[in-house]
């Protein structure tokens, strides 16, 4: 999947309020409702060439079906380091809170994750090199922008990056079903790394086991099981509102 496009219309408006490099933004001819006078608006702001495309030629080379009448051609998404994220936890004196997501391949979901994510406060998402979607065009969509505020960092072994957190002195907390800690009632307020497993397989073996703690969401339903980005927020939100009523205290 190519990770030099944007498309749709709110992510590419985020991408023009950010820092992100965009080399040039195709516009469907004829389209000038709504929205579209906002990225036309903010691109010549910021002196950025504005091609009007046949709408066939835009679904030629759109990769998310639903582009909206709008693709931005970007560099590629420039990934950060795991220190990068630590180190900007640190910076604005916050207890690091971080997400390590285990072979998520569903780009949907990815993006679903990274927007929640940005809105619960999270410092950085951690994704293996291989098994896992990166920032592809479905993912810009899908996260409705919130990719232009999350540091995503790419590393070749997941394991290996849960023990150097643990020696910066986070505690690894896993999703998963299969233990007798609800996470409402596990202590949640400290430097904490989140990991996510894949929507089919969960959390590997392996990883699990390097989990300081495995903690479940309640449920009482006949589903036995919830989408990754929406076990992920339920997850994500019950930190944040530990972190703020800990806050209050």
């Amino acid at each position: 999947m190519r990770e030099d496009l944007i498309e749709g219309r709110n992510a590419v408006i985020e991408a023009l309020r950010s820092d992100r490099t965009i080399e040039q933004i195709w516009v469907a001819s004829g389209d000038t409702k709504g929205s579209i006078n906002v990225i036309l608006a903010l691109a010549k702001e910021k002196g950025i060439v504005v091609k009007e495309m046949d709408r066939r030629k835009i679904d030629q080379v759109s990769e998310t079906g639903n582009h909206q009448g709008v693709i931005a051609y970007i560099s590629p998404y420039k990934y950060y380091s795991t220190r990068d994220i630590l180190d900007y936890a640190r910076n604005k004196d916050e207890k690091p809170f971080i997400l390590i997501l285990d072979e998520i391949e569903d780009p949907h979901n990815f993006g679903a994750i990274i927007r929640t994510a940005e809105v619960c406060g999270v410092h950085g998402i951690i994704i293996p090199k291989r098994r896992n979607v990166g920032v592809t065009p479905t993912v810009y969509k899908s996260s409705a922008g919130a990719i232009e505020y999350m540091r995503i960092a790419k590393v070749s072994n997941i394991n290996n990056t849960i023990d150097e957190l643990k020696k910066e002195g986070i505690w690894v907390y896993g999703a998963d079903m299969s233990t007798e800690s609800f996470c409402y009632a596990t202590d949640l307020t400290g430097p904490i790394a989140l990991v996510i497993g894949s929507e089919g397989k969960g959390i590997s073996k392996l990883t699990r086991e390097k989990c300081d703690v495995i903690v479940k969401i309640p449920m009482v339903g006949k589903i036995t099981s919830l989408n990754a980005s929406v076990a992920g927020g339920i997850l994500m939100y019950e930190i944040l509102k530990q972190r703020i009523i800990r806050e209050k205290k």
